[in-house]
């Protein structure tokens, strides 16, 4: 079985994590505002997202953040908790309003797909071409045995702008509250931000009829989505992120 490290890219400089330490000084926030887009989004936005959190009754900054997204429905979902709070709840649903290609994994470069599994965002761009972005760990574990072994592709990040060839697009404002969620949950401690992207809402029946009709003559794409049903489910039924393991074939076990 394959575990995954953390690192955080941000303008040239790397952070590691190890445990709940960061080793890097001042805090992660104050990294993030020493840059005047940044400052000045924080203060947007800070503001209305600490009344969000007060109307929820969960304590601010966010401890734990957790993002699902759902190619199919068009949606982003991002669960926080506090650090009085033993399950996520649902914070916000932002609309992914631009996305291209079918159901399934990415598994060459040029493929145009969105990736489909389990991720971490590992990068923070206040310098996007796209307003903000924050990057995914694509490939992961899974990806580098079963995708393309030369070119599997890379660079996927949920952005603004509302425009994309592969990755998760969202409009300017969401992606400030996210990039600021992202922030304090990562300068409270949280090791990894994990973002699960599924190919639909499985709880949804319009979604899985469409996933029916899309995965009923591929088999390896049916065992896939129905693998990554398993986490959902796990994680609609108990409100916290299930354990997730990569097999030396490639395969997700999730317990």
């Amino acid at each position: 079985m394959k575990a995954l490290g953390v690192k955080i890219f941000f303008t040239g400089i790397i952070f590691f994590f190890t445990g709940s330490n960061l080793f890097a000084q001042p805090s992660f926030v104050d990294i993030q505002r020493s840059s005047t887009k940044i400052a000045e989004i924080f203060n947007i936005r800070a503001d209305s997202l600490k009344k969000g959190f007060a109307a929820m009754k969960i304590s601010w900054p966010p401890q734990s953040l957790y993002i699902r997204c759902f190619k199919f429905d068009q949606l982003m979902e991002v669960w926080v908790k506090g650090e009085d709070k033993k399950q996520y709840r649902l914070f916000k649903t932002y609309a992914i309003c631009m996305q291209i290609g079918n159901t399934g994994p990415k598994r060459k470069e040029g493929d145009l797909q969105i990736p489909e599994g389990f991720y971490y965002i590992n990068e923070f761009n206040p310098n996007s071409n796209y307003h903000l972005s924050l990057g995914l760990n694509y490939p992961n574990a899974s990806d580098e045995i079963l995708s393309d072994s030369l070119h599997p592709g890379g660079e996927i990040f949920i952005h603004g702008n509302c425009v994309s060839i592969g990755c998760l697009a969202i409009n300017d404002l969401p992606i400030e509250e996210l990039y600021v969620l992202a922030t304090y949950a990562i300068a409270a401690g949280q090791d990894f931000i994990p973002v699960h992207v599924f190919p639909v809402k499985y709880n949804e029946k319009r979604s899985i009829e469409y996933l029916q009709q899309s995965i009923k003559d591929d088999l390896p794409l049916r065992q896939f989505a129905y693998k990554l049903k398993e986490a959902f489910d796990l994680f609609n039924e108990k409100k916290q992120l299930p354990l997730i393991l990569v097999n030396p074939k490639g395969e997700y076990i999730i317990d």
